[in-house]
């Protein structure tokens, strides 16, 4: 049940987020539905194989669902242990990568110009900036500052989360290994199992 609303979620925030325009990756959107698709399969294979008393479904169910385990509970360490240079390593490094659009729909919806004032590449961006803040005042808050806030925040909120919901999974590997394991009342009782 828990995994059919996350999936359900999932991909509600990534149809939300797509129809407000927050997020303009096709990408992130469509990694994000798939996750929310894939978690949603999950709990109805394991919805089906309790209802069926199906053994060999519960027993995948409990395997997929140890392996989410697994993954969720490492990303969501990993969230809460990256520390603030990391962050700045990770912004610098895909600062660079981006297309000019994809900094100018960031400077725009942050109100920032430019990265952090490190380098003569500073300037540039500067100068391209089509930022609001710009017009308003002669500088800007540079976007790197905004981009650590936000995401140290959401890593954070994250991590946190993801931790909540990695253990709950591990209570329904044990349920499904306990419920696996119970005779079917529907079964002929002189059989084996």
């Amino acid at each position: 049940m828990k995994l059919k609303l996350v999936g359900l979620l999932l991909i509600g925030v990534a149809a939300w987020g797509k129809g407000l325009g927050v997020v303009s990756s096709i990408h992130i959107i469509g990694g994000v539905i798939a996750v929310g698709v894939f978690l949603l399969l999950i709990a109805v294979a394991g919805l089906v194989g309790a209802v069926n008393h199906h053994q060999v479904l519960l027993f995948f169910y409990m395997i997929i669902l140890g392996l989410v385990f697994i993954f969720q509970f490492g990303i969501s360490c990993s969230c809460l242990a990256i520390n603030r240079s990391k962050q700045t390593d990770v912004i610098n490094a895909s600062w660079w990568v981006m297309s000019n659009k994809t900094r100018d729909e960031l400077e725009r919806s942050f109100d920032c110009c430019g990265l952090f004032n490190l380098t003569t590449l500073y300037q540039q961006d500067y100068a391209f900036c089509t930022a609001i803040c710009k017009s308003r005042s002669p500088t800007c808050q540079m976007c790197g500052e905004k981009f650590l806030k936000h995401s140290d925040e959401a890593l954070k909120i994250l991590g946190g989360v993801g931790l909540f919901f990695s253990f709950t999974e591990i209570l329904g590997v044990w349920l499904a290994m306990r419920f696996r394991n119970q005779k079917d009342p529907r079964a002929n009782p002189s059989a084996f199992l």
